[in-house]
C-alpha cells in the first residue's frame, strides 16, 4: 500500500494505553484506535465500569481490550499499569493521557518502555480553556495550559528517542461531566450551540479521528503540537 492510503492511520500490531478510557472521551478514543486495528488498554478505577467498557470494545473486534486497574495519582499504580501492558501484551507504543490529572506521572512511566521498542506516541488531553481565560475556573485553565507545556517541553526532549508528545484540547463535549454543567446552568446547552461554528456539541468520537492520526504513522513528524478539536468554539468571538 502505498504512502497515501491506509497504512499511514494503521495502528495494527500497536498496544495502546488509555487512562479514563471506560467512558466518555476515553472510550471515545479507544473505540477509534481499535477500528484502526490497536490492542487497547483501558485503565480506570472503576472495575465494574472498565469491564461494560472491555467487553463493548471486544464486540467490535475479539480481544482487541484489557481492563487494567488503576488510580493515576498514584505513581506505584501507574507504573505496574504500564509494566502490566508490556508484560501481557509484549510492549507499549501509545499512551493517552486521557484521566484530568496524573499525566506526568504517566508520560514519565512509559517513556522507558517506548524508548525500549524504539519509539512511541503520547497524547495529551487537555482543553481548549488553555488558548483563553475562564474568569469562573482559572484553577482549571491554568492546569490546562500546563498540559501544553509539558506535552511541549517532553516532545523536545525525547525526539532524540523517536517519541512524539502532543495535545488535544476539546472543546464541549456531550459526557457525563458536562451533562452535569448542563443541568446546573440551563442556557449552556444554546450558549455553546451559538458561539461553535459547528453547531453542536461534540460527541466522544468527535476525538478519535485526531487521536488515531497523533497516534498513527503519519503523525511521525508532528510533535509538541495542540490540537483543538472544539467544532470552531475557540477561534469564534462570542
Amino acid at each position: 500500500m502505498s504512502r497515501c492510503g491506509v497504512t499511514l492511520f494503521d495502528l495494527t500490531g500497536r498496544v495502546a494505553i488509555v487512562t479514563g478510557g471506560n467512558g466518555g472521551i476515553g472510550l471515545g478514543i479507544a473505540r477509534g484506535f481499535v477500528e484502526c486495528g490497536a490492542t487497547v488498554v483501558v485503565s480506570g478505577r472503576d472495575a465494574a465500569k472498565s469491564a461494560a467498557a472491555v467487553e463493548e470494545i471486544n464486540a467490535m473486534r475479539a480481544d482487541a481490550a484489557i481492563a487494567i486497574e488503576c488510580d493515576v495519582t498514584v505513581p506505584d499504580e501507574i507504573s505496574r499499569l504500564v509494566t502490566q501492558t508490556v508484560e501481557r501484551l509484549g510492549g507499549l507504543q501509545i499512551l493517552v493521557n486521557n484521566a484530568g490529572i496524573g499525566i506526568f506521572l504517566g508520560c514519565q512511566a512509559a517513556y522507558w518502555p517506548m524508548k525500549a521498542g524504539g519509539g512511541g506516541k503520547i497524547i495529551n488531553i487537555g482543553s481548549m480553556a488553555s488558548l483563553f481565560g475562564l474568569p469562573y475556573a482559572p484553577a482549571y485553565a491554568a492546569s490546562k495550559g500546563g498540559v501544553v507545556q509539558l506535552s511541549r517541553a517532553l516532545a523536545t526532549a525525547w525526539a532524540e528517542d523517536n517519541i512524539q508528545v502532543n495535545s488535544i484540547l476539546p472543546g464541549w463535549i456531550a459526557t457525563n461531566l458536562t451533562d452535569g454543567a448542563r443541568r446546573f446552568n440551563p442556557d449552556l446547552e444554546s450558549r455553546v450551540v451559538y458561539r461553535t461554528p459547528a453547531g453542536r456539541w461534540g460527541n466522544p468520537e468527535d476525538l478519535a479521528g485526531t487521536a488515531c492520526f497523533l497516534a498513527a504513522p503519519a503523525s511521525d513528524f508532528v510533535t509538541g503540537t495542540a490540537i483543538p478539536v472544539d467544532g470552531g468554539y475557540s477561534i469564534h468571538m462570542p
